[in-house]
């Protein structure tokens, strides 16, 4: 029978860092925003970047980690979070090799305050030019804010994605003009209400009109579990 090898047992490989970083978008003043923490400790002290963090032993999932990260870095919860990709090298981060995870959450702005948590000094909208923000963000986030405001736009065309970056409540205008402000377009009126209609996703809220200079405008909410539903064609 083989005797078990003794002596000093080997230090384990230094292992890569594991983090999950989020784009939040909103519409803020006409403009579409994303949030950004600045932050307050090295590596990158000073700079802008996306909420992110370390992922932990307890963190039951990659989305129960990026929902972790949302609630103690900027005091967030969204009803909409979509895995975006994975980004990894040895060069991303000055520590060493890292991977992370990120993801994408759009939200309501009436429903929030951002506010900064732990390693930040701040927490600021800002708004996207092109896919990007005027500061220069740490680590590889700008690359990431490019892919998530890519794939936001994309999705516009064929989903009701935009829905959730409206309050619980809303009119058919609000809706429209949404659109046109992430496809940086105009909409005919006609054709988007058809097009609406045609995923019955909406439903009116009985009784509550918006007050407005002509005739008071109905109002709609989502109905439960049609939180995002696709178009047979791009809209």
């Amino acid at each position: 029978m083989k005797q078990p090898q003794t002596g000093p047992v080997p230090a384990p490989a230094e292992r890569p860092l594991l983090t999950v970083d989020v784009t939040i978008l909103t519409l803020r003043d006409d403009s579409l925003q994303a949030l950004l923490v600045r932050r307050a400790e090295p590596p990158h002290a000073g700079r802008w970047a996306l909420p992110g963090g370390f992922i932990r032993p307890d963190d039951i999932s990659l989305e129960g980690a990026a929902r972790r990260v949302l609630l103690d870095k900027a005091g967030i919860e969204t009803p909409y979070l979509e895995q975006l990709g994975s980004y990894g090298d040895a060069k991303r981060d000055p520590r060493g090799w890292s991977a992370t995870v990120a993801y994408v959450a759009l939200i309501a702005s009436d429903r929030l305050e951002p506010r900064h948590g732990r390693n930040a000094d701040a927490a600021s909208w800002w708004p996207i030019v092109g896919t990007s923000v005027a500061p220069t963000l740490a680590f590889d986030h700008a690359r990431i804010l490019a892919a998530a405001i890519g794939r936001v736009r994309a999705k516009v065309e064929y989903t009701t994605l935009p829905v959730h970056l409206l309050p619980a409540k809303f009119t058919l205008p609000d809706l429209q003009r949404v659109y046109e402000q992430l496809l940086d377009r105009k909409l005919d009126k006609s054709a988007f209400r058809k097009r609406i209609a045609e995923v019955d996703f909406l439903e009116p809220v009985e009784g509550e009109r918006r007050a407005a200079s002509n005739r008071p405008a109905q109002l709609w909410r989502v109905k439960p579990d049609h939180r995002t539903v696709f178009f047979d064609r791009t809209i």
